[in-house]
């Protein structure tokens, strides 16, 4: 844990002290780990998050709708673009939680969800983002309390299109169904089962 401790607070500083950075008021990043609404959700809880979105990425049709990318045929993922305070919270402490969030052992889904469009997967839009996407993955592969291998997809941000209204903010709007839904796929279980408490 310590070893992890430590990796973490190099990529979080070289990060950091980036001029990059320092020039610009907020970042994002795009993140696909199963259904965007409980993504959304568990973001918006942190620190530092300005916004979090719920939208589609990483396929071959322009405007998207959620009937065309749950049906599997359009090559999109449920993805969410997070807006962030850099000198709040890092890149790489986005990317932990990402990593802690999902089940990293299943590319076909996640959870109660299945098909490419529910997969999980890290979109980088530049190559300070790469290099943190792919050493978080290492590190992750050191530190991982299960054997299973990780199967997180990680590759580079195509266009992102937003969802429809009514998916925005989904758990604040219609917060009973989202926690019945949320529980019933067994999302955080499999997370406690995979990482623990």
């Amino acid at each position: 844990m310590m070893l992890f401790k430590s990796l973490l607070l190099t990529l979080a500083l070289s990060v950091s002290s980036s001029p990059l950075l320092a020039a610009k008021d907020f970042e994002t990043a795009i993140l696909a780990g199963g259904c965007f609404w409980c993504i959304e959700a568990d973001y918006e809880k942190l620190d530092g998050i300005k916004d979090v979105v719920s939208g589609y990425t990483g396929g071959v049709i322009k405007n998207p709708t959620y009937k065309q990318v749950s049906s599997g045929s359009t090559q999109h993922i449920e993805a969410v673009k997070i807006t962030y305070d850099p000198a709040k919270i890092s890149y790489a402490q986005i990317l932990d939680y990402f990593w802690r969030h999902i089940d990293p052992t299943r590319d076909d889904g996640q959870f109660c969800d299945r098909g490419n469009q529910y997969r999980p997967a890290i979109f980088y839009q530049d190559a300070t983002q790469k290099k943190l996407a792919f050493e978080s993955e290492k590190i992750i592969n050191k530190i991982k309390p299960f054997k299973a291998e990780l199967k997180v997809l990680i590759k580079p941000a195509t266009e992102f299109y937003l969802a429809e209204e009514y998916h925005q903010d989904y758990y604040k709007k219609n917060s009973l169904r989202y926690r019945y839904y949320r529980f019933s796929c067994g999302r955080d279980a499999r997370i406690e089962e995979l990482w623990g408490k």
